[in-house]
Formats: structure tokens, C-alpha cells, sequence
């Protein structure tokens, strides 16, 4: 992404126009198409873009369109009054020369010169993406605006923003445009990201230019490309939290009530920075960052979690028994006091007191085997620990991939909830079970990426936290 004023060279690529009136949304438009919450300046006042930016779109390395944000039109009935003045003096000009002739007319410090960037933008542009706040009224100076634009002969496609809980709205808003001949409308809400529709912002904007048509199915492939990857690399990021934390043992060596409390604190530090970076690189996929984001319905701001994994209140909020005998206490997430390959303590001891069992039996049991004989026991995460862990994560990848990142206000809320499209893989006890036996497999390496049961648990937990399980 390049930014540069409207002075410069835009070379032969495809132009398009963010236009509308004051505070609807434009930058905001730019900022979640370029990914970026870097374009341009984002506040919840009038006139914050008092200039043309430019912003240019790739395709890998690539150079597909540009961009161009513009200030917003505040002065529709002078403009009107203007043109009009314009087109009284020689009624012969198309409706284009005589937006061309009041460009030329405007010097600097004239009352109307950001309407006039506006306009010499517009007529350097291909397409126009007239952007609306479906939350206002459809006022008189709206449907001006919309008039003005049209005398300039380039496509218009509005596009509807703030559509969110504004069924009504939208519906009068598209009935004023019907009025204009205008129906190939978009509803593109900056805040509440949808990829889809950034796939069909493309693809209209594909049908009104013939001649930019291959290129910018170059750029819907590449992005959609992108876009699978961008959530794949999350899930398993994801994927490897849970793998890591199951696996995770805290051992003691002694029955005091001081080891065990030690060892129960060790693992619930361990699974707090684990969940921590976790987060912090889902942040980095998407190109967030810890000061930008502000998560509706979960408990995160400035990269941080706010609600504790292990805090009270927490398991009662996913459902979970909070009176089982494996979640007594401080010992929450440490309901597992004792591992040993998986065997109950009974085949353990039994395991330990053959001594002939033979190479193979040794070599994948040794290690617990020897533990027991000398009296080591291990702490690890309960299931249901495990299960908030995931529940949590599902979450807080729904919102990342649906976070528009010209999205700025915070919604902080202090519960955590679990809705009808959250999950976890089917056979879950059984895929955790499989984890804790393996201790091994905490960390990557070749022998674990090739095991067909590591493989398996894998790709069932990848597939399910993008709703394909």
C-alpha cells in the first residue's frame, strides 16, 4: 500500500473516487479495503480529510487500482447554486464542462474549495463509490450531492455504511436512489468487516468497467487467496496453543501441600502466557495492533485479556460445573494431579512392577514408569480448562475476521458468553486424552507433524474453528 497526494503521476491503472458527504465513512471504506488502520485520519467529527489521499491496491506485486479519498462535501446547496450559475451563462455545455469550467473557476480560499477537490477528482476518476450513512436521514443536500455527481458521466455505485441494526433505514435509502435510476448498490459496513462483501465491492465495480475487468479478477483471486490463508495461519495458530497447553506437564516430587500449590501456580502461569502470545500473534496476522484494538464482546483491550483464564465467574459463564471435584479451589485448571502415559494409576503400578515387558512397552512407557517408581507425579490443564481455552479463542477469531480496521469505538463488556456458532470438535475428550499421553508432541518437531493421530487432531480442530468441523 503506497499513499501519495493527488499531485502526482496515477499512471494508467483503473481510479476510484471515494466520494460523499462529511463523517459517512470514506476513509474508514479505504482503511478496512487496504487492511490498514494506518490511511488517513479517523475521527468521530466532521471534515477530518481536508485533501485528495491516494492510496494504490496490489495484486502480489502487482498494481491493480487507486484509491482516492476525498474531503467531504459540505456545501451541497452552493455548489448546486454555482453550477447552476455555470450552465445559465451557455446552456450548449454537456453537464461534465460545466463541472470542468467551475474547477477552473475556484482559486484558493474560495469558500467552495473542497468542493472543488472533490470535483476535479471525480472527473479524473473511472468509477465513483459514493459512500452513505445509512443512520441519517435521507436529506435534501444528500440527494443534491448525488445529482452533482452524476452531471460528471462516470459509474456511481453507493455504497451503504452503518447498516447494522438499520433494516429501516436502508430501505428508505435505497427508494430515494431508485429515484436517480440508481440500483446497483453495496452494503459495506467498515466496521463490521465482511469479506464477501469486499468480494462483491470488486466484482460491481468489475461489471462497470469492461476494459479493468481481467485485472481485477486478478486482484478478487488474490485476495480471496490471501484472505484463506490469513485464517488458516490463525486457526492453527490456535491449534498449536491447544496442542501445547494439553500436552504441558508441571511435575512434584513430594505430596506437601506446598509442592502441589507450587506446581498448580507453575501451570497456570505457563497456560496464561501461552494464551498471551497466542493472542498477540493473532493481533500480527491480522494486522492489528495492541493499540487499536478494542473487541465487541470480549474481554480484550490494548492486546491484553481483561478477564483472568482462571478467575472466578469464568467456567460458570461457558457452562462448566463449577463444583466438580477436579476444579476444587485455587487448583482450577490443575484437575489432573497425576499422569502416567495416560493409564490409570493401577496399570501404571502394574506397568512398573514388570520388568520384563520388553523393549517396545519400556520405550514408550519409560519415562512415566520411572517417574512413578521414584514417586514423580505430574500437574497438567483439566478438559475444562482446555474447553474454555478453545471456546475463548473461537471467539476472538469470529471477531478478528470481522473487525473492519477502521474500527475505533470500544465496547468493553465484562462477561464472557459462548453463542450457538461457537464449538468444540466432536470427539474432544478424546482428542485431549490423546494429548496429555503425548508430552512429546508439546513442541513441533518431525516425528509429531508426521503421526497420523497428531495430523488428525490437527486438522478436526483447524476445520471446526473455521466453521468446516
Amino acid at each position: 500500500m503506497k499513499v501519495t497526494n493527488e499531485s502526482q503521476n496515477v499512471h494508467a491503472l483503473l481510479n476510484v473516487a471515494v466520494v460523499g458527504h462529511t463523517n459517512t465513512g470514506k476513509t474508514s471504506l479505504i482503511r478496512t479495503m487496504l487492511r490498514s488502520t494506518q490511511f488517513g485520519e479517523i475521527e468521530d467529527a466532521a471534515g477530518t480529510t481536508r485533501h485528495v489521499e491516494r492510496a494504490t491496491i496490489y495484486a502480489g506485486n502487482e498494481a491493480i487500482l487507486n484509491l482516492h479519498d476525498t474531503p467531504g462535501i459540505e456545501d451541497a446547496h452552493a455548489l448546486q447554486k454555482q453550477l447552476k450559475t455555470i450552465s445559465a451563462r451557455n446552456s450548449s455545455k454537456f453537464t461534465a464542462e460545466v463541472l470542468e469550467e467551475f474547477v477552473a473557476s475556484i482559486s484558493i480560499d474560495d469558500p467552495l474549495e473542497q468542493e472543488a477537490k472533490v470535483i476535479r477528482q471525480v472527473l479524473r476518476s473511472d468509477v465513483l463509490l459514493y459512500i452513505i450513512d445509512v443512520r441519517e436521514p435521507v436529506l435534501e443536500k444528500y440527494l443534491i450531492e448525488i445529482e452533482i455527481l452524476s452531471k460528471a458521466m462516470k459509474p456511481i455505485i453507493p455504497v451503504f455504511n452503518f447498516i447494522a441494526e438499520h433494516t429501516e433505514e436502508l430501505a428508505t435509502w435505497r427508494k430515494k436512489l431508485a429515484a436517480f435510476n440508481i440500483h446497483a448498490s453495496l452494503e459495506f459496513d467498515t466496521v463490521a468487516f465482511s469479506f464477501e462483501a469486499e468480494k462483491r465491492l470488486y466484482q460491481k465495480i468489475q461489471s462497470l468497467v469492461e476494459l479493468h475487468y481481467d485485472k481485477l479478477q486478478k486482484l478478487i483471486n488474490h485476495r480471496a487467496k490471501v484472505w484463506d490463508q490469513l485464517c488458516l495461519s490463525a486457526a492453527k495458530r490456535i491449534g498449536d496453543l491447544i496442542v501445547s497447553v494439553a500436552c504441558h506437564r508441571e511435575s512434584k516430587h513430594s505430596q506437601s501441600d506446598n509442592a502441589v500449590n507450587t506446581a498448580a501456580q507453575k501451570l497456570k502461569d505457563f497456560v496464561r502466557k501461552a494464551e498471551q502470545h497466542c493472542l498477540q500473534d493473532l493481533l500480527a496476522i491480522f494486522n492489528f495492533s495492541e493499540n487499536d484494538i478494542a473487541l465487541q464482546k470480549i474481554p480484550v483491550s490494548n492486546g491484553q485479556w481483561q478477564i483472568d483464564l482462571f478467575a472466578p465467574g469464568v467456567l460458570k459463564a461457558y457452562g462448566l460445573d463449577v463444583g466438580s471435584a477436579a476444579l476444587k479451589g485455587a487448583a482450577a485448571g490443575a484437575g489432573i494431579d497425576l499422569m502416567v502415559g495416560g493409564l490409570s494409576l493401577g496399570a501404571a503400578s502394574a506397568l512398573g512392577a514388570i520388568a520384563g515387558t520388553g523393549w517396545s512397552t519400556f520405550k514408550r512407557y519409560g519415562k512415566e514408569i520411572k517417574a512413578k517408581i521414584q514417586g514423580t507425579q505430574w500437574l497438567c490443564a483439566d478438559e475444562n480448562t482446555l474447553q474454555i481455552l478453545f471456546l475463548r479463542q473461537q471467539q476472538l477469531l469470529s471477531k478478528l475476521m470481522h473487525r473492519g480496521h477502521a474500527a475505533y469505538h470500544i465496547d468493553q463488556i465484562n462477561t464472557v458468553t459462548v453463542s450457538a456458532t461457537e464449538k468444540l470438535p466432536s470427539d474432544w475428550s478424546s482428542m485431549i486424552s490423546t494429548l496429555q499421553q503425548n508430552p512429546a508432541w508439546q513442541k513441533p518437531s518431525a516425528a509429531r507433524n508426521q503421526n497420523p493421530h497428531y495430523q488428525a487432531i490437527e486438522t478436526k480442530l483447524i476445520n471446526t474453528l473455521l466453521g468446516n468441523g
